[in-house]
């Protein structure tokens, strides 16, 4: 199952909390740039960028995509980066699988080279 080729449902299902196997298995198959935070339940990625305007560019790559799929992250944004971080307040601030869809979606961007060339590495 490719996440970046999902879209996000909006279920009971969708909602619920993925065990902590399947959510590590997806991870380091699709998403390895990824980290998952356990105090928090969150997922997260640091994305560096080479000047704000950059920056600008991909935070509203990505309100576009959340907006798309109706699943919205939190943001951090600041010059030359943006922490993205997702969770799902509906199911008790874990990480579901839209939650895992939305970053493989963000991923793409990278992979696409609309922002690549401006990701900085750390």
């Amino acid at each position: 199952m490719q996440l970046a080729q999902q879209q996000c449902v909006h279920n009971d299902e969708a909602r619920s909390p993925l065990d902590e196997d399947k959510r590590q298995q997806l991870m380091n198959e699709q998403l390895s740039n990824w980290q998952f935070d356990k105090d928090t339940g969150a997922i997260f990625r640091k994305f560096k960028f080479k000047n704000y305007y950059h920056t600008m560019a991909f935070v509203n790559a990505v309100a576009w995509i959340a907006n798309k799929q109706a699943h919205h992250p939190d943001l951090e944004v600041s010059y030359g980066h943006c922490l993205v971080r997702y969770t799902t307040h509906d199911a008790g601030n874990s990480v579901c699988l839209n939650d895992l869809i939305c970053a493989a979606h963000i991923d793409a961007l990278e992979n696409s080279g609309n922002f690549g060339p401006n990701f900085q590495e750390d």
